[in-house]
């Protein structure tokens, strides 16, 4: 294929396959957290960090990194500790985050805004080397996290009481959530940006959920979806000249209405399947084991 004949294209195609992967990989926490939002937010401070990264001659990348993640536990100890005051915290430092992005990268040597805007929506041709190596590395991290303590993150995200009593140290792993959906971030910003990542985080997880209520089957299908649009989206970029994040993100939108769309006629044709096989009128009774059993599921 002539797209691989380019090494910025390589890199390209290779950051959007861990892009893919990471995003629904965290977001599907996020969901259960009823913490949709949560990447915008982080997003919004992740630009102090690419500010800085500019006027101190830094990897914008690392120091994002930096900057969000401490972003990200200061955003935990507003949610634990900010009782009334929390959502004015938290608007204060979303909004802190963007103007020092903008602010800082002004300052920087040679600095504009037309440095940042590449990390706001993302871009092809910016990914570098470096990026590649930094990406790869907390791509990796991610990973680790969502898979090697699925079961104890799934049980903090349902019910934060009842995984207490259990003995799971809840805060320590809802810091570790944090911390996991900051370094997604910086994970992503360079192909679909910060003001857009947020999306590939939550929309391909309801995607995924419209066609299974398994946890296991719901992560898969959500990466799955995740990479798909992820290398469509950059591919489309390339041919297209478009911008690769909205390409992106319109994909994925577009993947959740097609899947909503197929989700109905199943429901529908399991339901009267139910029906056929009980017609005396005990369905619903013996479709109350059935979510229980899908709960057990949930749990591997």
């Amino acid at each position: 294929m002539e797209i691989l004949n380019y090494a910025f294209m390589q890199r390209a195609l290779l950051a959007a396959v861990l892009v893919g992967i990471t995003a629904p990989a965290v977001g599907i926490y996020l969901v259960q957290r009823r913490q949709a939002l949560m990447g915008d937010g982080i997003g919004h401070v992740a630009m102090t960090g690419v500010g800085l990264g500019f006027l101190l001659s830094w990897s914008p990348v690392w120091m994002a990194t930096l900057v969000s993640v401490l972003g990200a536990v200061l955003m935990e100890l507003i949610r634990w500790y900010g009782r009334t005051r929390g959502d004015i915290a938290l608007a204060m430092l979303f909004y802190g985050g963007m103007a020092g992005g903008v602010m800082f990268i002004n300052l920087a040597p040679g600095g504009s805004n037309a440095g940042l805007t590449s990390f706001l929506f993302g871009s092809l041709s910016t990914v570098s080397p470096s990026d590649v190596t930094a990406i790869c590395l907390l791509a990796a991290f991610v990973v680790l996290v969502t898979v090697g303590l699925r079961r104890q993150l799934f049980a903090v995200s349902q019910d934060e009481e009842f995984a207490r009593v259990t003995g799971l140290p809840v805060r320590l792993l809802n810091l570790l959530t944090a911390v996991t959906a900051a370094v997604t971030v910086t994970v992503a910003m360079r192909v679909v940006g910060l003001l857009l990542v947020s999306a590939l985080m939550v929309v391909p997880v309801a995607a995924a959920q419209q066609l299974s209520r398994s946890f296991a089957a719901t992560f898969a299908i959500a990466v799955a979806i995740g990479v798909s649009v992820s290398l469509g989206g950059t591919v489309t970029s390339y041919y297209q000249d478009v911008p690769p994040g909205a390409t992106i993100v319109l994909l994925t939108i577009g993947a959740f209405i097609a899947l909503t769309a197929l989700a109905a006629p199943l429901a529908r044709r399991r339901a009267r399947a139910l029906a056929a096989a009980h017609p005396t009128g005990d369905a619903t009774e013996c479709a109350i084991p059935a979510t229980r059993r899908s709960g057990d599921e949930v749990g591997v």
